[in-house]
Protein backbone atom coordinates (compact mmCIF):
# COMPACT_ATOMS: atom_id res chain seq x y z
CA UNK A 1 0.00 0.00 0.00
CA UNK A 2 2.79 2.43 0.90
CA UNK A 3 4.60 1.66 -2.36
CA UNK A 4 1.40 2.33 -4.31
CA UNK A 5 0.86 5.62 -2.51
CA UNK A 6 4.41 6.78 -3.22
CA UNK A 7 4.28 5.83 -6.90
CA UNK A 8 0.91 7.53 -7.37
CA UNK A 9 2.12 10.65 -5.55
CA UNK A 10 5.22 10.85 -7.74
CA UNK A 11 3.19 10.47 -10.93
CA UNK A 12 0.74 13.16 -9.81
CA UNK A 13 3.60 15.50 -8.89
CA UNK A 14 5.22 14.92 -12.28
CA UNK A 15 1.99 16.04 -13.95
CA UNK A 16 0.85 18.73 -11.52
CA UNK A 17 3.97 20.82 -10.98
CA UNK A 18 5.01 21.28 -14.64
CA UNK A 19 1.46 22.47 -15.36
CA UNK A 20 1.54 24.77 -12.34
CA UNK A 21 4.84 26.39 -13.31
CA UNK A 22 4.10 26.63 -17.03
CA UNK A 23 4.61 30.12 -18.54
CA UNK A 24 0.83 30.59 -18.86
CA UNK A 25 -1.98 29.38 -16.58
CA UNK A 26 -3.68 27.45 -19.41
CA UNK A 27 -2.05 24.00 -18.85
CA UNK A 28 -2.85 24.19 -15.13
CA UNK A 29 -6.40 25.40 -15.73
CA UNK A 30 -7.10 22.57 -18.18
CA UNK A 31 -5.49 19.94 -15.94
CA UNK A 32 -7.56 21.01 -12.96
CA UNK A 33 -10.71 21.03 -15.10
CA UNK A 34 -10.04 17.40 -16.02
CA UNK A 35 -9.50 16.53 -12.36
CA UNK A 36 -12.81 18.19 -11.49
CA UNK A 37 -14.42 16.12 -14.22
CA UNK A 38 -13.09 12.97 -12.57
CA UNK A 39 -14.34 14.24 -9.22
CA UNK A 40 -17.75 14.89 -10.80
CA UNK A 41 -17.85 11.28 -12.00
CA UNK A 42 -17.06 10.15 -8.45
CA UNK A 43 -19.67 12.47 -6.98
CA UNK A 44 -22.37 11.04 -9.24
CA UNK A 45 -21.57 7.56 -7.93
CA UNK A 46 -21.70 8.79 -4.34
CA UNK A 47 -25.25 10.11 -4.79
CA UNK A 48 -26.41 6.95 -6.58
CA UNK A 49 -26.02 7.91 -10.24
CA UNK A 50 -24.09 5.40 -12.32
CA UNK A 51 -23.39 4.47 -15.90
CA UNK A 52 -23.99 7.16 -18.51
CA UNK A 53 -25.30 9.57 -15.88
CA UNK A 54 -21.99 9.50 -14.01
CA UNK A 55 -19.97 10.01 -17.19
CA UNK A 56 -22.21 12.89 -18.26
CA UNK A 57 -21.73 14.49 -14.83
CA UNK A 58 -17.98 14.41 -15.31
CA UNK A 59 -18.25 15.86 -18.81
CA UNK A 60 -20.59 18.56 -17.55
CA UNK A 61 -18.11 19.61 -14.86
CA UNK A 62 -15.29 19.89 -17.40
CA UNK A 63 -17.50 21.79 -19.85
CA UNK A 64 -18.66 24.29 -17.20
CA UNK A 65 -15.09 24.93 -16.10
CA UNK A 66 -13.92 25.57 -19.66
CA UNK A 67 -16.90 27.84 -20.35
CA UNK A 68 -15.96 29.90 -17.31
CA UNK A 69 -12.38 30.09 -18.56
CA UNK A 70 -13.41 31.13 -22.05
CA UNK A 71 -15.74 33.73 -20.56
CA UNK A 72 -12.82 35.32 -18.73
CA UNK A 73 -14.14 34.69 -15.21
CA UNK A 74 -10.67 33.79 -13.92
CA UNK A 75 -9.35 37.26 -14.77
CA UNK A 76 -11.88 39.21 -12.67
CA UNK A 77 -11.89 39.69 -8.88
CA UNK A 78 -15.59 38.69 -8.58
CA UNK A 79 -15.69 40.22 -5.12
CA UNK A 80 -19.39 39.72 -4.49
CA UNK A 81 -19.31 36.19 -5.83
CA UNK A 82 -16.57 35.03 -3.46
CA UNK A 83 -18.28 36.69 -0.52
CA UNK A 84 -21.53 34.89 -1.34
CA UNK A 85 -19.80 31.56 -2.04
CA UNK A 86 -17.89 31.80 1.23
CA UNK A 87 -21.02 32.57 3.23
CA UNK A 88 -22.90 29.68 1.63
CA UNK A 89 -20.05 27.28 2.36
CA UNK A 90 -19.95 28.28 6.03
CA UNK A 91 -23.71 28.03 6.55
CA UNK A 92 -24.38 24.97 4.39
CA UNK A 93 -21.24 23.09 5.47
CA UNK A 94 -21.94 23.47 9.17
CA UNK A 95 -25.66 22.74 8.69
CA UNK A 96 -24.77 19.57 6.80
CA UNK A 97 -22.61 18.31 9.66
CA UNK A 98 -25.17 19.28 12.29
CA UNK A 99 -27.97 17.45 10.48
CA UNK A 100 -25.72 14.44 10.14
CA UNK A 101 -26.07 11.28 8.12
CA UNK A 102 -29.85 11.12 8.17
CA UNK A 103 -30.22 14.75 7.12
CA UNK A 104 -28.04 14.29 4.04
CA UNK A 105 -29.72 11.03 3.10
CA UNK A 106 -33.18 12.62 3.17
CA UNK A 107 -32.29 15.30 0.63
CA UNK A 108 -33.61 14.62 -2.90
CA UNK A 109 -30.97 13.02 -5.10
CA UNK A 110 -31.23 15.81 -7.67
CA UNK A 111 -30.35 18.41 -5.01
CA UNK A 112 -27.39 16.40 -3.79
CA UNK A 113 -26.15 15.95 -7.35
CA UNK A 114 -26.50 19.65 -8.12
CA UNK A 115 -24.72 20.65 -4.90
CA UNK A 116 -21.70 18.56 -5.86
CA UNK A 117 -21.48 19.93 -9.39
CA UNK A 118 -21.67 23.52 -8.14
CA UNK A 119 -19.09 22.94 -5.38
CA UNK A 120 -16.63 21.41 -7.84
CA UNK A 121 -17.02 24.19 -10.41
CA UNK A 122 -16.63 26.90 -7.76
CA UNK A 123 -13.51 25.16 -6.44
CA UNK A 124 -12.10 25.00 -9.97
CA UNK A 125 -12.76 28.70 -10.49
CA UNK A 126 -11.05 29.48 -7.16
CA UNK A 127 -8.01 27.40 -8.16
CA UNK A 128 -7.80 29.08 -11.55
CA UNK A 129 -8.25 32.53 -10.02
CA UNK A 130 -5.58 31.86 -7.40
CA UNK A 131 -3.16 30.73 -10.12
CA UNK A 132 -3.88 33.96 -12.00
CA UNK A 133 -3.11 36.00 -8.88
CA UNK A 134 0.22 34.23 -8.49
CA UNK A 135 1.86 30.85 -8.03
CA UNK A 136 3.14 31.79 -4.57
CA UNK A 137 -0.37 32.78 -3.53
CA UNK A 138 -1.87 29.52 -4.78
CA UNK A 139 0.85 27.38 -3.21
CA UNK A 140 0.34 29.05 0.16
CA UNK A 141 -3.33 27.97 0.11
CA UNK A 142 -2.51 24.44 -1.01
CA UNK A 143 0.16 24.08 1.68
CA UNK A 144 -2.29 25.35 4.29
CA UNK A 145 -4.50 22.34 3.59
CA UNK A 146 -1.64 19.87 3.17
CA UNK A 147 0.16 20.95 6.35
CA UNK A 148 -3.12 20.98 8.31
CA UNK A 149 -3.82 17.41 7.20
CA UNK A 150 -0.33 16.16 8.08
CA UNK A 151 -0.19 18.01 11.40
CA UNK A 152 -3.67 16.78 12.34
CA UNK A 153 -2.66 13.20 11.64
CA UNK A 154 0.49 13.26 13.78
CA UNK A 155 -0.96 15.32 16.63
CA UNK A 156 -4.05 13.12 16.64
CA UNK A 157 -1.88 10.01 16.83
CA UNK A 158 0.25 11.48 19.61
CA UNK A 159 -2.36 13.21 21.75
CA UNK A 160 -5.77 12.05 20.49
CA UNK A 161 -8.22 11.83 23.38
CA UNK A 162 -5.64 12.66 26.05
CA UNK A 163 -6.48 16.33 26.43
CA UNK A 164 -10.25 16.18 25.98
CA UNK A 165 -11.13 13.11 27.99
CA UNK A 166 -11.54 10.92 24.94
CA UNK A 167 -13.97 13.21 23.13
CA UNK A 168 -13.99 12.73 19.37
CA UNK A 169 -14.51 15.50 16.84
CA UNK A 170 -17.34 13.86 14.89
CA UNK A 171 -17.65 10.21 15.98
CA UNK A 172 -20.67 9.37 13.82
CA UNK A 173 -19.01 10.74 10.67
CA UNK A 174 -15.27 10.11 11.05
CA UNK A 175 -14.42 8.28 14.30
CA UNK A 176 -10.67 8.72 13.86
CA UNK A 177 -10.66 12.52 13.96
CA UNK A 178 -9.93 14.23 17.28
CA UNK A 179 -9.98 17.73 18.72
CA UNK A 180 -6.28 17.35 19.45
CA UNK A 181 -5.74 16.74 15.75
CA UNK A 182 -7.51 19.98 14.88
CA UNK A 183 -5.44 21.88 17.43
CA UNK A 184 -2.26 20.42 15.95
CA UNK A 185 -3.41 21.42 12.47
CA UNK A 186 -3.95 25.04 13.50
CA UNK A 187 -0.60 25.21 15.28
CA UNK A 188 1.19 23.65 12.32
CA UNK A 189 -0.27 26.13 9.84
CA UNK A 190 0.50 29.09 12.12
CA UNK A 191 4.14 27.98 12.11
CA UNK A 192 4.14 27.59 8.32
CA UNK A 193 2.53 31.02 7.96
CA UNK A 194 5.28 32.65 10.01
CA UNK A 195 7.99 30.98 7.92
CA UNK A 196 6.24 31.85 4.66
CA UNK A 197 5.92 35.53 5.61
CA UNK A 198 9.67 35.72 6.19
CA UNK A 199 10.31 34.09 2.81
CA UNK A 200 7.86 36.47 1.13
CA UNK A 201 9.80 39.49 2.31
CA UNK A 202 13.05 38.10 0.95
CA UNK A 203 11.98 36.38 -2.27
CA UNK A 204 8.39 37.29 -3.23
CA UNK A 205 7.77 40.93 -2.32
CA UNK A 206 5.80 41.51 -5.54
CA UNK A 207 3.78 38.29 -5.34
CA UNK A 208 2.96 37.74 -1.67
CA UNK A 209 1.36 34.64 -0.24
CA UNK A 210 -2.03 34.45 1.40
CA UNK A 211 -0.35 34.83 4.80
CA UNK A 212 1.37 38.10 3.98
CA UNK A 213 -1.85 39.45 2.49
CA UNK A 214 -3.67 38.66 5.72
CA UNK A 215 -0.86 40.12 7.83
CA UNK A 216 -1.14 43.38 5.87
CA UNK A 217 -4.28 44.04 7.91
CA UNK A 218 -2.69 43.18 11.22
CA UNK A 219 -1.58 40.16 13.20
CA UNK A 220 -5.11 39.41 14.54
CA UNK A 221 -6.39 39.07 10.97
CA UNK A 222 -3.63 36.60 10.19
CA UNK A 223 -4.21 34.53 13.32
CA UNK A 224 -7.99 34.44 12.97
CA UNK A 225 -7.86 34.01 9.21
CA UNK A 226 -5.65 30.93 9.48
CA UNK A 227 -7.81 29.54 12.28
CA UNK A 228 -10.93 30.04 10.17
CA UNK A 229 -9.48 28.46 7.02
CA UNK A 230 -8.10 25.44 8.87
CA UNK A 231 -11.47 24.99 10.55
CA UNK A 232 -13.28 25.09 7.21
CA UNK A 233 -10.78 22.64 5.70
CA UNK A 234 -11.89 20.25 8.44
CA UNK A 235 -15.52 20.94 7.51
CA UNK A 236 -14.72 20.03 3.90
CA UNK A 237 -13.00 16.82 4.99
CA UNK A 238 -15.87 15.83 7.28
CA UNK A 239 -18.49 16.70 4.66
CA UNK A 240 -16.99 14.26 2.17
CA UNK A 241 -16.66 11.64 4.90
CA UNK A 242 -20.36 12.08 5.66
CA UNK A 243 -21.32 11.65 1.99
CA UNK A 244 -19.17 8.51 1.70
CA UNK A 245 -20.62 7.06 4.89
CA UNK A 246 -24.16 7.55 3.60
CA UNK A 247 -23.12 5.94 0.30
CA UNK A 248 -21.54 3.05 2.21
CA UNK A 249 -18.06 3.37 0.70
CA UNK A 250 -14.59 3.95 2.14
CA UNK A 251 -13.12 5.89 -0.80
CA UNK A 252 -14.75 8.07 -3.42
CA UNK A 253 -13.22 5.79 -6.11
CA UNK A 254 -10.05 3.87 -6.95
CA UNK A 255 -8.80 6.27 -9.58
CA UNK A 256 -5.66 7.04 -7.56
CA UNK A 257 -4.09 3.76 -6.38
CA UNK A 258 -3.21 3.94 -2.71
CA UNK A 259 -4.99 7.28 -2.29
CA UNK A 260 -8.60 6.50 -3.16
CA UNK A 261 -10.27 8.99 -5.47
CA UNK A 262 -9.85 12.58 -6.57
CA UNK A 263 -12.48 13.74 -4.08
CA UNK A 264 -10.51 12.09 -1.29
CA UNK A 265 -7.52 14.28 -2.22
CA UNK A 266 -9.37 17.59 -2.71
CA UNK A 267 -12.16 17.44 -0.11
CA UNK A 268 -10.50 19.90 2.30
CA UNK A 269 -9.64 22.25 -0.58
CA UNK A 270 -13.24 22.58 -1.74
CA UNK A 271 -14.22 25.14 0.93
CA UNK A 272 -10.74 26.49 1.63
CA UNK A 273 -10.00 27.83 -1.86
CA UNK A 274 -13.14 29.96 -2.29
CA UNK A 275 -12.99 31.09 1.34
CA UNK A 276 -9.39 32.26 0.94
CA UNK A 277 -10.56 34.43 -1.95
CA UNK A 278 -13.51 35.57 0.13
CA UNK A 279 -11.12 36.82 2.80
CA UNK A 280 -9.30 38.86 0.17
CA UNK A 281 -12.64 40.05 -1.21
CA UNK A 282 -13.48 41.43 2.21
CA UNK A 283 -10.33 43.48 2.00
CA UNK A 284 -7.94 41.32 4.01
CA UNK A 285 -4.63 42.16 2.38
CA UNK A 286 -3.62 43.66 -0.90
Amino acid sequence: MLKQRVITALVLAAIFFPALFAPTPIPFVVLVALLMGAAGWEWAHLVGIRGAGAWLTGVLCVALCLVLERGGAVHHPLTGFWQAAGAIWVVAGIAMLVRGLSGWGRLPRAWRWLAGVLVLCVAWLALARARTIGINFLLSILFLVWVADIAAYFSGRAFGGRLTGGRKLAPSISPGKTWEGVAGAVLGVWIVAAIWIVLDRSFFPQNPSLYTRLLDRGLPFLILGVLFLVGMSVVGDLSESLVKRVAGVKDSSRLLPGHGGVLDRVDALLPTLPLALALLAFGFGR
